[in-house]
């Protein structure tokens, strides 16, 4: 019997240093069976204080009546499925006749507190069946992302939901995308890992660095083209123009409308043309698009305008072109000048690390949703790289994206520098390297594009 204390005070000592130091740890060795265990035990109860369940059906109170039994107690939502995950557990919902979706996310935070876990989300699957993720422990205190994710060409996971799953950047579901972030609030990683998910992609990566390129040009091996200040940027924006003109010039005669061509095999951007025939896509990174806007007299202000007018023209008519707009700053509203507006109302996909106040929030989420914004201003400084992201449908999930050094980041792109394309467009804009002043052009070959 003394064994057996021994044994059981060993066992929760290590339970208890492992949560202290390790949760995930923990959550994987006892955790998952002790969460596992609350719910199934709990259900019913918690369900029932949680405004969850619905009165019998009449027919069942008359049957009960009839023959003289007890009356049926509420019943619950019907539990589907119950799937343990490596961050939490995953619980899928039958809805009784008479509930919401909405009373399930109404409740969470009762549920969280029931079930005793660190947070639970909910969306709705299909009509009348809903998922609720649970999570057992602080996932965005130390984000570790899963070694395998569902990445394609245009889809890059870049950072990791409180609900414990992965968070991707689509750019063929999102094609451009506002993040905005003040300093030292971990703007610069979330890009960092962007560049890093799309380094070993068929990508081109074009960037605008105004604050004299100490963001991107170390990371130059993997771009096309690089721009250092506003007149170069003015100038590199006018090329992605004219380069998506050409876009177009050659969708429009690869479109092939004829009455015996299927409508699915009508070319309507380039994803829709032939793999031997599709322009690679780019990707233009704006570090600070501020730098951009800001003028002190009439030649700076020209070439704003012009600058501007760019932006606009790539945000309305790049995505068929395959030119994908990703635009940081730490303010970016119309303050900033005409024109901008109209180019935030352009950029679907929303990311907004801490801000320094209420206004820089509503930039972002002011007319998405009010919680959004509630959540981004709450986000405490310690808290470097915890972002709330969103979009236009207005749904919004708090994120964190991995830490990823500079040197980690430069050290990506350099072993996948031999993918960077050379786009004829581009070819004055790309960034000189050392041993290749001659010919800043001849680093990469083109390479086609994959779906």
């Amino acid at each position: 019997m003394t064994g057996f204390v021994v044994a059981l005070v060993l066992v929760a000592a290590v339970a208890g240093l492992l949560r202290w130091r390790r949760p995930a740890w923990y959550w994987l060795t006892f955790g998952v069976t002790l969460a596992v265990a609350r719910v199934l035990v709990r259900y019913s109860s918690v369900m029932d204080a949680c405004g969850l369940t619905v009165p019998p059906a009449r027919w069942r109170l008359a049957l009960a009546r009839a023959a003289n039994r007890p009356i049926p107690e509420s019943r619950p939502p019907r539990i589907l499925r119950l799937r343990p995950t490596r961050t939490g557990l995953v619980l899928r919902l039958k809805l009784r006749p008479g509930q919401d979706a909405f009373d399930i996310a109404a409740a969470s935070d009762r549920l969280r507190h029931s079930f005793s876990m660190h947070g639970v989300t909910s969306r709705e699957l299909s009509s009348g069946v809903v998922e609720v993720r649970m999570t057992g422990y602080d996932v965005l205190k130390r984000v570790q992302m899963p070694a395998e994710t569902d990445s394609r060409l245009m889809r890059v996971p870049v950072a990791l939901r409180e609900d414990g799953s992965v968070h991707y950047r689509d750019y063929r579901a999102i094609p451009h995308a506002l993040t905005l972030g003040a300093t030292e609030s971990g703007k610069s990683v979330y890009q960092r890992n962007l560049v890093a998910g799309l380094a070993p992609r068929n990508v081109a990566l074009v960037g605008i660095d105004c604050k004299k390129g100490v963001e991107l040009f170390p990371l130059a091996r993997r771009f096309s083209a690089l721009a250092d200040n506003p007149d170069t940027a003015a100038e590199l924006l006018d090329a992605l123009v004219a380069r998506m003109e050409g876009v177009y010039q050659l969708i429009r005669a690869e479109q092939r409308i004829t009455a015996d061509v299927p409508d699915t095999e009508i070319a309507a951007d380039i994803w829709d043309l032939p793999e031997h025939l599709r322009p690679i896509p780019v990707v233009v990174l704006v570090d600070e698009v501020a730098e951009l806007a800001l003028y002190a007299n009439k030649e700076e202000e020209k070439r704003r305008d012009r600058v501007i007018t760019a932006l606009v023209r790539l945000a309305q008519l790049g995505r068929a072109a395959g030119i994908y707009l990703e635009i940081c700053g730490q303010r970016f509203g119309s303050e900033l000048g005409k024109g901008i507006t109209m180019l935030r109302a352009q950029l679907t996909g929303r990311t907004a690390h801490r801000v320094n106040d209420e206004t820089s929030a509503n930039m972002a989420f002011g007319v998405i949703s009010p919680d959004a914004v509630l959540a981004a201003i709450q986000i405490p400084a310690e808290m470097r790289g915890v972002a709330i992201a969103g979009d236009s449908s207005g749904g919004w999930h708090r994120i964190r994206a991995p830490h990823t050094s500079l040197r980690q980041a430069v050290n990506l792109c350099n072993r996948y520098a031999e993918r960077t394309p050379d786009l004829p467009e581009l070819a004055p804009f790309r960034p000189v390297l050392p041993g290749n002043a001659d010919s800043p052009t001849s680093a990469a070959r083109p390479i086609p594009a994959s779906a």
